[in-house]
């Protein structure tokens, strides 16, 4: 898993694993789409293959990749288990917001009644 936040942790690897999520892809069509050089994409591929992300298969002259799911997923199931933090979160400020709104009516009722007739 280290391996695959390492390679995930550079920008341009992101942007590919971003592209081949689309689908295959060869090497050609990424260095259009990321206006990078060959040479800097097949590097970076390289890297991505290593740590088990992206596998590749020969066509003719060209090399076509695709994502591999398997880090990925064990990406998920690590990611799982902080899932509760931000769940807790997001429900404190549900029910923050909803006591402000709330309030900011039980405000304007009072406002209300504590007017003078004749304003």
């Amino acid at each position: 898993m280290m391996a695959t936040l390492r390679a995930l942790a550079e920008p341009s690897r992101f942007q590919i694993v971003e592209l081949l999520r689309d689908g295959p892809r060869p090497v050609g069509d990424m260095v259009q789409r990321l206006h990078l050089r060959q040479p800097q994409v097949s590097k970076h591929l390289r890297v991505l293959g290593d740590a088990g992300l992206v596998e590749f298969r020969v066509d003719a002259q060209r090399r076509i990749y695709a994502l591999r799911p398997a880090p990925l997923q064990e990406l998920e199931v690590w990611l799982e288990r902080y899932r509760s933090l931000w769940e807790d979160n997001f429900q404190r400020l549900d029910t923050l917001l909803e006591e402000l709104k709330t309030g900011e009516k039980k405000r304007r009722r009072t406002k209300r009644q504590r007017r003078p007739p004749w304003s």
